[in-house]
């Protein structure tokens, strides 16, 4: 990366930025939209303290995003398990290193912690995505299941 990136904690002032991010595909688009309820969740993501929502900061820009949950378990002797959720990099930095960057910071943040596992999902329509998360080491061991409710 040619321009320094600083991963800071987001701010609420970074609401409308990360909402852009998470809108700006074709999936998102579908799914996001104008909201009070972005405030909400995002106050309640910054007093969780196993929650950490970033942002990667260039030039005072959101560049992107990503949220990192740490979930405690009691399989795998009681392993900690980082999930790594709604990674985003805004257009005009993507294919720049950017994406890489963001995940070998939040595996060391999770290393840092003393977590034993990161994972993360991924739509099956972002087939860019999954390649790109396979490259960096992640493997497709579990199929993921959801029920919207």
């Amino acid at each position: 990366m040619p321009t320094e990136v600083i991963f800071r904690t987001a701010t609420e002032k970074d609401v409308p930025a990360i909402v852009a991010l998470l809108a700006d595909d074709v999936i998102g688009a579908g799914r996001e939209g104008a909201s009070d309820r972005y405030l909400d969740a995002f106050r309640e993501i910054d007093a969780d303290p196993r929650n950490h929502l970033v942002v990667a900061d260039i030039g005072g820009e959101v560049a992107g995003t990503l949220q990192l949950t740490y979930i405690p378990g009691l399989s795998r002797m009681g392993t900690e398990r980082a999930q790594i959720e709604a990674v985003r990099v805004a257009s005009a930095h993507r294919s720049r290193g950017l994406g890489r960057e963001m995940i070998a910071w939040a595996i060391d943040q999770a290393k840092q912690r003393g977590c034993g596992l990161v994972q993360l999902t991924s739509d099956k329509r972002r087939s860019d995505a999954i390649r790109f998360y396979e490259s960096l080491g992640f493997e497709p061991t579990h199929e993921g299941l959801k029920l919207q409710l």
